[in-house]
């Protein structure tokens, strides 16, 4: 049987207060994992429950499996903002972190049992993204001289992905891609940007060092290699998932729906990553930045020129086998916590998935 078929549907079990965040897959291996902002799980593609990661303090959000290393990778963020605080009362914290914003890679094959310490010191590695900590501590005026906190509106990292560069192919070698989150807010002209950075794997292991919430390193990344801008029109918390998917040559953003009024505020983008990036002048700020295209598929507004469709999925889990065939994660929760049913779906461009 293909294992693809064994996996579906699968519920991943209810996890507390915190919801599901994002899926991985390691096909090769047979796991799946769910990221549950302060815990990792680790399960078999039948759905039966291996080990978990615990007591992150951070919010722990989209993951990806990195099929190279055989590790799965999140974005992972402390700060003190409402998010940040609601987390540790969630998980009865009392202690206070730093604003500071982490890719973390997971050596999965060492989560073995249940409520693994995230403080054991051996499954974790981090670099630590000082772009990120850059805009969100940023404080300045927009083009009409109006003060205003966290450049773009950046409220942090979520969405994470691996791919090729723009214009280039898979085998040409893959890289990272982590998105910002965004903060909701009608009022600015400059938040209207899906923001991306990525980075070059290369250069990962001389970066990374074993994270520790009880010693919080500092080492990674000054600058990421490019940083890339989407116009899309603002969206609450920016990319909440973020997928690269093979057949297409596309970055596939779900996102929360925005809420100016101006805007088609649509909850799925595809980047067309076949396109070389472009240079072009940013709305709502008169700075010229690197930029990439959405795909002409889904629905079209001819006001803004923005295509993207109203799926009302992905925003808590997407994967893309590569073949035109997803796992998409359904958000619900019950008495006894969140939890997230993962679904099989098949990529259909007007949907712009079909459930199989």
């Amino acid at each position: 049987m293909d294992k693809r078929q064994a996996l579906l549907p699968i519920c991943t079990g209810a996890w507390g207060r915190c919801h599901i965040q994002g899926i991985a897959v390691d096909l090769r291996k047979g796991y799946i994992y769910y990221s549950f902002t302060t815990k990792l799980i680790k399960a078999t593609l039948d759905g039966k429950v291996v080990g978990t990661l615990d007591g992150l303090a951070g919010h722990l959000g989209c993951i990806a499996f990195n099929e190279k290393d055989g590790c799965v990778y999140g974005s992972l963020e402390y700060k003190n903002d409402i998010i940040g605080r609601d987390i540790l009362n969630v998980i009865g914290c009392e202690r206070t972190f730093d604003d500071a914003f982490y890719v973390v890679r997971f050596d999965v094959d060492k989560i073995t049992a249940p409520d693994m310490s995230a403080d054991s010191g051996d499954i974790m590695t981090a670099v630590c993204l000082y772009e990120v900590e850059r805009d969100y501590k940023w404080s300045g005026a927009d083009c009409d001289g109006q003060p205003l906190n966290h450049k773009y509106g950046c409220s942090g990292i979520d969405g994470i992905t691996f791919g090729p560069l723009p214009g280039q192919g898979y085998d040409d070698g893959i890289y990272l891609y982590v998105a910002y989150g965004v903060y909701d807010d009608v009022k600015r002209k400059d938040n209207d940007y899906q923001i991306i950075l990525c980075y070059d794997m290369v250069d990962w292991e001389k970066r990374s060092l074993p994270l520790s919430q009880n010693n919080m390193h500092r080492s990674g990344f000054e600058k990421p290699l490019h940083k890339f801008f989407v116009y899309t029109g603002n969206t609450e918390w920016g990319v909440q998932n973020l997928e690269y998917d093979r057949q297409t040559n596309a970055l596939f953003m779900a996102v929360y729906e925005g809420h100016k009024k101006d805007y088609p505020n649509y909850t799925l983008f595809c980047v067309d990553m076949s396109a070389q990036p472009g240079v072009k002048e940013l709305n709502g700020t008169g700075e010229k930045a690197e930029t990439l295209a959405l795909a002409k598929k889904g629905l079209y507004d001819k006001k803004t020129g923005i295509y993207g469709w109203h799926f009302p999925l992905g925003s808590t889990g997407l994967f893309s086998f590569g073949n035109g065939e997803w796992l998409i994660c359904r958000h619900y929760r019950t008495d006894e916590g969140q939890c997230g049913e993962i679904g099989h779906y098949k990529w259909d461009e007007k949907t712009p998935f079909v459930k199989i």
